[in-house]
């Protein structure tokens, strides 16, 4: 048995006086991050950029997080939801990682949130987009420093009728992520009075579209909106491009249809209107700073993802600067993450009741190969969490 655990064995024996100096003892030592993130497979591009972005924020304090260094503890999460609740055991239970960050994949992040609940581990989700973690599944330890699938789609519904869209075609594979975002564009199109024409879903993971365009060019509608990612994504904006419908009909689109993919889609993606919370090509101090400082450490331009690494570093360090370090009084530490304020390079970001951030959505048009935002879609736009109970 090492010191600190002799010290923290006799605490209960000793009295509060020994307590306070083995919180201090404790405070000596490195705080420990836990990542459990995709560093291999299909999202590994987006693990890497998540985790990039959390330690240059971190760098930018000196390395340290409330006046104490920092131990990074990486685990591949593999995109694989039944390893979930063994990996995050692993952090928490044997790695005893102070705060858990993670994961992509909103399969992963179900497994997660059980044993979140489980162990009170103080989680930070700096990617999955499922609804219900701040939702139907929200408890006081776990925030979110990304987005719901809602918060992304919602604002393109107004954005679509506002230009004279009054008929559309929504198409998205038929999985729970692609209902999620389809279901906030409907939402807000129907409520001003738009009409949804045709739902089109195709099954997960199939990019055969040609029959999917077909029928569109039969529907003659005003607008498409769809929201595939990735290589998906990739291969839908180039056949939309190639069936001629792009030069008759827009498509609108959630913004990881084109994010991290704007290089691969080449002149078809000209055009292609998307809602997101960060573009590359924001006018603020603080994301030129930050797209300086990314590009000098990393040789590329940030992401979407990397944005979410980069603020969850800057809610760590401002919490535990407010908490003067101590990592022992976890409610101390939920509260100053509760009150987090950041100036981010997507804008002003603060949390709401069920610990979602609220947020700028902008519009963005692919123009030069860049997302040039052409407006705010929708200004510090608040997730209706209606089923959280803290």
């Amino acid at each position: 048995m090492n010191n600190i655990f002799k010290k923290t064995a006799v605490v209960s024996l000793v009295g509060a006086g020994v307590l306070a100096a083995s919180i201090a003892n404790a405070d000596e030592h490195p705080v420990k991050l836990g990542l459990l993130l995709p560093y291999s497979g299909t999202y590994t591009a987006l693990g890497e950029a998540i985790t990039n972005g959390l330690k240059l924020a971190i760098e930018q304090q000196d390395g340290q997080l409330g006046g104490r260094d920092v131990e990074f503890v990486e685990l591949d999460s593999e995109a694989n939801p039944s390893k979930a609740p063994q990996n995050m055991s692993r952090l928490v239970k044997g790695d005893n990682v102070d705060f858990v960050i993670g994961p992509v994949h909103s399969g992963v992040a179900m497994g997660m949130l059980r044993v979140a609940k489980q162990t009170g581990a103080i989680t930070i989700i700096p990617n999955a987009g499922l609804g219900a973690a701040t939702n139907e599944l929200c408890m006081p330890n776990v925030f979110r420093t990304s987005f719901s699938m809602w918060q992304n789609s919602y604002p393109m519904g107004k954005v679509a009728y506002d230009q004279g869209h009054r008929k559309v075609v929504t198409i998205t594979w038929d999985y729970a992520g692609g209902k999620e975002d389809i279901a906030g564009f409907e939402q807000a199109f129907t409520e001003a009075g738009g009409e949804i024409v045709e739902e089109i879903l195709v099954p997960f993971p199939s990019t055969e579209f040609q029959s999917y365009l077909a029928q569109i060019a039969s529907l003659k509608p005003d607008a498409v909106y769809t929201f595939f990612a990735g290589g998906g994504g990739v291969s839908f904006v180039r056949d939309y491009a190639a069936s001629g419908l792009k030069d008759s009909i827009p498509l609108l689109g959630s913004g990881f249809l084109t994010e991290g993919n704007i290089a691969a889609l080449g002149d078809a993606g000209d055009g292609v209107l998307t809602t997101m919370h960060y573009a590359e090509t924001i006018e603020s101090e603080a994301n030129r700073n930050f797209v300086e400082a990314y590009e000098e450490a990393y040789g590329e331009l940030p992401d979407t993802y990397a944005v979410q690494g980069y603020d969850t570093g800057m809610m760590l360090a401002q919490a535990m600067y407010a908490v003067d370090g101590n990592t022992e009084d976890k409610e101390a530490l939920i509260e100053a993450f509760s009150k987090v304020h950041l100036n981010s390079p997507r804008g002003p970001m603060t949390f709401s009741d069920s610990h979602h951030p609220i947020q700028n959505v902008y519009l963005r048009e692919i123009r030069n190969g860049k997302h040039d935002v052409v407006d705010v879609a929708y200004e510090q736009l608040e997730v209706p969490d209606d089923a959280c109970r803290m």
